[in-house]
């Protein structure tokens, strides 16, 4: 059974920083994973993503420059460098596994989500 464990969020103030982890299980193929967000109300959005064999990443361009994506392949494991954090970042953010995309229907499986919430 494939689960994924985001870890992480929680509550800061504008101009801080909050670093987010997935802790990915079971057995399963991937050529990248992710991190999406959705603020309520609206649709989800891509964030980041990373492939897995190579590390070649890719950001919406509301994050680049203040956000940094990483997997450690032995751990298994992807995260989330948040910086310069902004009111508009609040959301709940969620980790996937597929394809290097920034669709979400790309990705099949996801985690359970964690809050992120900025104050300003």
């Amino acid at each position: 059974q494939v689960q994924l464990i985001e870890s992480g969020g929680g509550v800061v103030q504008a101009g801080g920083s909050l670093r987010l982890s997935c802790a990915a299980s079971g057995a399963f193929s991937r050529n990248a994973m992710a991190w999406f967000r959705q603020a309520p109300g609206k649709e989800r959005e891509f964030v980041a993503a990373v492939t897995w064999s190579a590390g070649r990443t890719s950001y919406a361009d509301s994050v680049k420059g203040r956000f940094t994506i990483s997997r450690e392949i032995a751990k298994n494991t992807v995260s989330l460098q948040m910086n310069s954090l902004k009111p508009e970042d609040t959301a709940v953010y969620y980790c996937a596994a597929g394809g290097f995309h920034t669709i979400p229907d790309e990705y099949r499986y996801w985690g359970q989500g964690t809050q992120v919430t900025v104050s300003s």
